[in-house]
């Protein structure tokens, strides 16, 4: 099993952060937040995911994951103590998987300027 030497990559204003975030803080772990710029692609950035060079990604020791819903079931699944944050019935586990992944796919898409409002505060994104 890896340490508990537990650090989050990624920039505050990402909803995507921010459900890892609201994981580990439903978990009381404690972390280390590494703000990054996501449209940087920093080094740390592309070799921790290489497959999709994007935030969150959560180190624990020398594991890391990557993705939102994927650190969050791994959060789930990795620290037992405290409360559950997905349902321990499989269906009702499969639903609550159901309906991340809809509001992942869909949700977001149809409110692109909330999503992006902070990054453009912030500095990370240009407006033209």
């Amino acid at each position: 099993m890896a340490s508990n030497d537990v650090k989050l990559l990624g920039v505050w204003p990402s909803a995507f952060v921010n459900r890892v975030m609201m994981a580990l803080k439903i978990k009381s772990i404690k972390y280390e937040f590494i703000e990054t710029n996501p449209h940087e692609k920093t080094e740390l950035l592309v070799k921790s995911n290489p497959v999709h060079k994007k935030i969150p990604v959560l180190f624990r020791g020398d594991e890391i994951i990557c993705e939102s819903l994927v650190i969050v079931q791994y959060i789930d699944d990795a620290w037992v103590d405290g409360p559950s944050i997905l349902p321990s019935d499989p269906y009702d586990r499969a639903v609550a998987r159901f309906w991340a992944a809809y509001i992942d796919e869909k949700w977001f898409l149809l409110f692109p300027d909330m999503v992006y409002y902070g990054w453009i505060q912030m500095g990370y994104l240009d407006t033209y």
